[in-house]
């Protein structure tokens, strides 16, 4: 089963909409463009709050960050000898 999180590779600012475009196979930049025309047209603040709501209940994709992390450590240990 597939799980909402927020993208820790295809962001912008907090990865919302790359989150978002993973969950539902679209591209995240057509996500961006339609989040952009929302807040212009709803008058700033309702968007803005969507957003920002959703950064703070949407958890972070773990698998890629503990990739990202176990690549980096892996590389240290290979630049210290």
């Amino acid at each position: 089963m597939k799980k909402l999180t927020r993208s820790t590779t295809d962001r912008m600012i907090s990865g919302v909409c790359g989150g978002f475009g993973e969950y539902f196979d679209i591209d995240p930049t057509i996500l961006r463009i339609a989040m952009a025309f929302i807040v212009i047209f709803t008058g700033l603040i309702p968007g803005l709050v969507f957003y920002i709501v959703a950064t703070m209940i949407i958890p972070k994709d773990t698998e890629t960050v503990s990739h990202e992390t176990k690549h980096d450590n892996h590389h240290e240990k290979s630049d210290s000898k």
